[in-house]
């Protein structure tokens, strides 16, 4: 019995010593240079090497940033932007200096009075509108909105607890300019927003090929009364020699002359007519 009882606790402490053993010969993993783990169940591919859709990152990994869009569209929608925002400006330009004149179509908005406010007037030639409040109407010919505007809360102003008074341009009709010669849709038209001499004539159907692109002038008149001559070579500025800079005020006229090739079709058709009558005549 005492045999056994020493082959027992020898027995124990012989599997105490080898547990001690065991852990004692265990290396402490540094997390830093831990293996990236993959998930059991993950894809592979035909050489066995695992796929995008089966992969686990770990932490670090999700830092790494991609992008789908190329570096030429990301540019080219940034100058798209830039365009945009150019244009936007040019016309807010516009708009805001803009002159009323007969013809045109603005509104009126007073905040929180809609029985004061009024949408869609046309200014008559006589430039006095019709407005509540305000006998006789109020003259706006050459003003801008904003003049209106303020006028109109001056006037509002006796009648109403600090009137807010907005007044837009719905329409712009009265800004008109000519172009006339070697183009194509010859005439007067309308000016809706700022432009140069070249999107005018764009607009007119373009130069002809009988007129000359070197030697366009703008006719404008002055406050004197007399008209100015403002050469503009087109032709320059298509070839990119010159900056398109010369932008139209309302009553500028365009002339695009002929060029010698017209010079030549004149002659031509002078001579045809001088050769018909000749025959008609009977002196051929």
């Amino acid at each position: 019995m005492k045999r056994q009882n020493k082959l027992v606790a020898f027995a124990i402490t012989l599997t105490l010593a080898v547990s001690a053993i065991g852990v004692v010969g265990q290396t402490p993993t540094d997390p830093k240079t831990r293996q990236r783990t993959t998930a059991p169940n993950q894809d592979k591919d035909k050489n066995g090497k695992p796929t995008a859709t089966g992969e686990r990152l770990e932490p670090d990994d999700t830092t790494r940033v991609t992008s789908d869009v190329p570096q030429e569209t990301q540019a080219n929608r940034h100058e798209q932007i830039s365009e945009e925002a150019a244009v936007a400006s040019s016309y807010n330009n516009f708009f805001n200096t803009y002159r009323l004149g007969p013809e045109d179509v603005i509104s009126v908005t007073v905040f929180n009075q809609d029985r004061y406010s009024r949408s869609g007037i046309v200014i008559p030639p006589s430039g006095r509108i019709s407005l509540s409040l305000i006998p006789g109407g109020l003259f706006v010919n050459g003003k801008t909105v904003d003049e209106v505007a303020e006028i109109i809360k001056k006037r509002y102003d006796e009648y109403i607890i600090d009137p807010q008074v907005t007044v837009s341009l719905d329409k712009a009709s009265s800004y008109r300019y000519v172009v006339l010669g070697d183009v194509g849709q010859p005439g007067v038209r309308l000016m809706s927003h700022r432009m140069t001499v070249t999107e005018a004539l764009a607009e007119a159907g373009g130069v002809l090929q009988t007129g000359n692109k070197s030697k366009v002038v703008v006719f404008r008149r002055q406050p004197n009364g007399q008209l100015a001559q403002i050469p503009v070579n087109v032709s320059a500025i298509y070839e990119g020699k010159a900056s398109d800079n010369t932008y139209l005020v309302p009553g500028d006229q365009i002339i695009v002359p002929g060029n010698t090739l017209k010079k030549i079709h004149t002659i031509l058709g002078l001579a045809q007519v001088a050769t018909f009558a000749r025959v008609f005549t009977g002196g051929w």
